[in-house]
């Protein structure tokens, strides 16, 4: 692991520093206390303190992911983020820390590290399969499996940027992560998001009250900078909108067998909105 983003990490036992350990084929972090965490030979290391109450995003709708943002459908989420962070990284430090919290593939934070050449990033995820993609996102990331509903296994005020895209914002842990003069940048769907097939499909729909939700989530420990929608139009096709169904929280509550019917009803190609909504936060 780059020494640099090893550093900023903590153990999730004791909040003591960690540091590689080896033995034979074995790789882990131990810090002085002796908890260890092993690495996986994919790449990534489990920071878990316990156990996850939940799996994350299954190898399906990770694969379905990868496939679709792949094809860059979502690169204007990637571009705006990259941005967005390189307004907010200068002055704060030689190497500054970028997190993805809730990281899945690492495509985002792929894209924001290629925009910031002197920064490194970590992925958190609690999904084995989205890690052992994210461990590969770029050659200056690192992976780690941690439920970010918990204590982060970071510093205080050890990241510059913090990315939270179409994941779950923990406000507190969030706030003790960033430094002082931080930013975080989290994505959300706007109201039209996705909204052709929404009907057509029988899709989850976006909470219209969903800016508010998101405000007072994080309106205790962070203060708004800006906020922008981003839109585009896609042309899919049919196999395309299934993988965009795929890899997202409607594959947990869609039938199978309906919504192969729904989809050989659709027009092809489909044109489908994306619009997300960027907030630009900064810690209070």
């Amino acid at each position: 692991m780059d020494p640099r983003i090893l550093d900023r990490l903590r153990c999730p036992v004791c909040g003591e520093p960690l540091a590689e350990a080896t033995a034979g084929t074995t790789r882990a972090l131990r810090c002085p206390r002796r908890h260890s965490f092993d690495i996986a030979r994919q790449g990534y290391v489990n920071l878990l303190a316990g156990r996850a109450p939940h799996g994350g995003d299954s190898a399906e709708m990770v694969a379905a992911r990868a496939d679709f943002l792949a094809a860059g459908h979502y690169d204007l989420i990637s571009a705006a983020l990259a941005d967005a962070a390189a307004q907010a990284v200068a002055g704060l430090g030689a190497y500054p820390l970028v997190v993805d919290a809730g990281a899945g593939t690492g495509r985002y934070l792929g894209a924001v590290l290629a925009a910031l050449p002197d920064a490194v990033g970590l992925a958190l995820d609690v999904s084995k399969p989205a890690l052992r993609r994210a461990a590969r996102a770029h050659p200056r990331a690192a992976a780690a499996l941690a439920d970010t509903w918990q204590r982060l296994p970071l510093a205080d005020a050890s990241t510059a940027v913090l990315l939270n895209v179409f994941a779950p914002r923990n406000g507190p842990e969030f706030h003790r992560v960033l430094d002082p003069a931080g930013t975080l940048l989290v994505v959300t769907p706007d109201t039209d998001h996705l909204a052709e097939l929404v009907d057509a499909l029988d899709l989850l729909r976006v909470d219209p009250d969903k800016a508010d939700r998101v405000a007072g989530s994080l309106g205790g420990h962070f203060t708004p900078v800006s906020s922008a929608v981003h839109r585009a139009e896609l042309t899919l096709t049919r196999l395309e909108v299934a993988t965009l169904v795929g890899m997202g929280p409607s594959a947990w509550h869609t039938d199978p067998a309906a919504l192969g019917a729904r989809l050989a009803a659709l027009p092809e190609p489909a044109r489908v909105t994306v619009a997300v909504r960027l907030d630009v936060l900064r810690p209070r």
